[in-house]
This record gives C-alpha cells, sequence and structure tokens, in this order.
C-alpha cells in the first residue's frame, strides 16, 4: 500500500475499497455487468477524531462499511471512499 498525501479530518476515514468479486464459491465468474459494489476496504489514512472521542480503527485495518456510505473519490489514479467513523459498521 503506497503512501497518499490525503489527511482526513475530525472523525473521517479515508478508505480503500477492495477490488469485486469476480469469481463465486463454486467457480462461475461474474461479468462486470453483474458485479455488486464492494462493501469492503482497507484503512489508508484517518483524522484525529472529536474532541473526547479517539477514533477506533487505525491505518491497515480491514472494514465494513455501508452500501451507500461515504464519498466516492479518485486521486492521482486510484479510487478511494472518505467517509465517518460512525458509518463504519465492523473492523474484519
Amino acid at each position: 500500500m503506497s503512501k497518499v498525501n490525503i489527511k482526513p479530518l475530525a472523525d473521517r476515514v479515508l478508505i480503500a475499497p477492495l477490488p469485486a468479486e469476480t469469481k463465486t464459491a463454486s467457480g462461475l465468474y461474474i461479468p462486470d455487468s453483474a458485479q455488486e459494489k464492494q462493501q469492503r476496504g482497507t484503512v489508508v489514512a484517518v483524522g484525529s477524531g472529536k474532541k473526547d472521542e479517539p477514533l477506533t480503527v487505525k491505518v491497515g485495518d480491514t472494514v465494513l462499511y455501508g452500501k451507500f456510505s461515504g464519498t466516492e473519490i479518485k486521486f492521482e489514479g486510484a479510487d478511494y471512499i472518505i467517509m465517518r467513523e460512525d458509518d463504519i459498521l465492523a473492523i474484519i
């Protein structure tokens, strides 16, 4: 994972989404048009947190988030999602 020059503010977290599944458990390949949006990703950068509320996640954690959570951004050719820590459902 390369170093990113984005520093999220307050309780925001920058996530690099994992690639979509291209193959089912039984071995069938999923075409691009049928692939679902990934709901897992790796934390790339974290903000400093709010006053009296430190962040739970840290850089390198793999997390689950809601399907429509956060804002998708493209930075230096890579796709990221920036969201509040409250939108993260779990650490895997």
